[in-house]
This record gives C-alpha cells, sequence and structure tokens, in this order.
C-alpha cells in the first residue's frame, strides 16, 4: 500500500459539512452544509467554492441524470438548478412532525433518490426517539416510505451486486444489511442483520460509501476517523485517523476514483475545542489508501 496523505481542499469551515458527491461531469465535489443552509461546489481545476444559500437545513445532496441536483432540505425533496439557483419543490414530508428534518441520501443503481429524516435535538444531546423515517424518490416522484422509527438516518449504500442494501441508523452504533430488491426498489425489513458494531473509540457512525472491493468506508463522528470493514466478515480491516474529530461522511472521487474526499463539522465544539482542532469543519482529500471507488449513481427522474 502506498502511503497515505491528508490535505485540505476546502479551507473555509462547514458548520456541518456532509454528503460530498463526486460531480464527473466538472471534475468537482459537491457537498451541503447542513446548518449554514447551504449547497457548496468546490472545483478541483481551479479550487474554487462556490455556494447556493436554501432556506432550510439541507441534509443531502445527489447528481440528476438530465443536470443540476435533486436535494433534501428540510422534510421537504426539491430539485436545485445550480445556474439560476432556483429551487423547485418536489413534496414536502412528516407536516405532523414540525421537529423533524431530513439527513443523509444517496441514489440508488436505478436512479433512485434515498433519503431519511431524523428529530432535531431540543437541547444538548436530547431527542425524540424513533422519530424519523428512510423514504424513497423514484423518478416519478411518487415517494416511498422504506424505514419507520429510526433515530438518526445516516450513511447507506447498496453492495456491488445491489443485492444488499447498507444502511447506517446512527444511535444503533452499527452498519446494518438488508436484502434489496434492485427491480422494484424495496427493501426487505424482515432481513435486517448487524453488519458491524463501533468500537467505543469509534464513537458514532456516520456517512458511508462502498469501494470497488466491496468493501464499506464509514465515517466516524466523534471519532476522527474514517474505517473500513468487511461487511462479509463483519470485521474493520483498515483505519485513517482525520485531522478533525467530528468527521461526518465520505466519497471517492477524482480522475479514477482513488482519492477519498471527507467531510467534517465544527458545530458542538466550545472555544478550548477548537483551539486543539484549528481544522474541524474543513473538507479534506485522501490519496494513497490503494483502493478505488465507484462512480455516484445519477437520479433518473
Amino acid at each position: 500500500m502506498s502511503s497515505i496523505k491528508i490535505e485540505t481542499i476546502v479551507k473555509d469551515k462547514n458548520r456541518m459539512g456532509e454528503c460530498p458527491v463526486w460531480e464527473e461531469r466538472q471534475n468537482s465535489l459537491v457537498f451541503v452544509d447542513i446548518n449554514s443552509q447551504k449547497v457548496c461546489c468546490w472545483n478541483s481545476i481551479t479550487k474554487e467554492v462556490q455556494c447556493v444559500p436554501v432556506d432550510a437545513r439541507v441534509g443531502s445532496v445527489a447528481l440528476r441524470k438530465c443536470g443540476g441536483y435533486v436535494i433534501t432540505v428540510g422534510t421537504r425533496f426539491a430539485f436545485l438548478d445550480w445556474e439560476d439557483q432556483n429551487l423547485i419543490n418536489i413534496i414536502d414530508l412528516e407536516a405532523d412532525k414540525p421537529n423533524n428534518r431530513f439527513n443523509d441520501g444517496k441514489v440508488d443503481p436505478m436512479g433512485r433518490y434515498f433519503a431519511g429524516t431524523m428529530a432535531e435535538e431540543t437541547a444538548p444531546g436530547v431527542r425524540a426517539r424513533h422519530q424519523g423515517a428512510l423514504y424513497t424518490l423514484p423518478p416519478d416522484c411518487c415517494v416511498m416510505k422504506q424505514i419507520e422509527q429510526v433515530d438518526i438516518s445516516n450513511g447507506l449504500d447498496w453492495s456491488l451486486d445491489h443485492r444488499t442494501f447498507f444502511y447506517i441508523d446512527s444511535l444503533t452504533y452499527a452498519v446494518h444489511a438488508f436484502n434489496y430488491d434492485v427491480c422494484t426498489g424495496e427493501i426487505d425489513r424482515s432481513s435486517c442483520k448487524p453488519v458491524y458494531k463501533l468500537e467505543k473509540e469509534e464513537a458514532m457512525p456516520d456517512g458511508m460509501c462502498i469501494d470497488t472491493e466491496g468493501k464499506l468506508w464509514v465515517a466516524c463522528f466523534d471519532g476522527g476517523r474514517v474505517i473500513r470493514i468487511d461487511p462479509e466478515t463483519g470485521k474493520r480491516i483498515q483505519t485513517v485517523q482525520m485531522p478533525a474529530s467530528k468527521i461526518t461522511s465520505c466519497c471517492f472521487g477524482g480522475k479514477d476514483y482513488s482519492e477519498m474526499y471527507v467531510t467534517s463539522a465544527y458545530d458542538g465544539l466550545d472555544k478550548v475545542k477548537l483551539a486543539k482542532e484549528p481544522r474541524a469543519g474543513e473538507i479534506f482529500k485522501i490519496t494513497g489508501l490503494g483502493v478505488k471507488g465507484i462512480p455516484q449513481h445519477y437520479f433518473a427522474g
């Protein structure tokens, strides 16, 4: 394995950087800052960052096949036209849960957008339990609820053969696997089984991606690391220590998808902790991992 290198690509601090997505068409990294209510794009050629503000906390962003993006903002699915910064609402959910918002999301191999909700904290460390759900937005935009009674819907991805759906509900402190029907887009909830339970020092699982060898990479929030898991054996096979504690998500990108991009956050750190973590909230690039990822799927609607 070559020598691992971690560098900062976006020094502007993100309150809650999340959901990095490699935009191959523009050689760019798209990501969100949830708490700053903006969608951002870092151009790998010019090194410039452009951001589009939205009207609520934005949980995730995904590429749209016809151009632009599909996002989750507040409790809504919406299309984002990057050029004119126009937001077109698709559907608003969970009107009966005003304290909920969407969190992480990703597109499946057939172009369906999966995204889940969570309850916001009412005080530090205090939130209503089991208020979230996982939804699918298919190309026809007829939303389907897949999983209920979720705490913090987070990392998600599919096995290389598309027959398994990997999912993180962060407060379970574990990665779970479900049987998946890629033709119908349905998750078999009865098939749920644990893949990996995080160790104490790994803290809370957050965003997740998969590599070309079928191994999972999980960002560890408050754990300051990204870990690589073998879903077949349930073993951790690699740990990459990061220069910030609140690591939120990861994805592969670059010309040959051999680079890993990692988001982080600074919200929740007091002045003393921020002084010890001057790179908290930055966006990082890791090279030298010795593995590659796969391109992101496009939303087909």
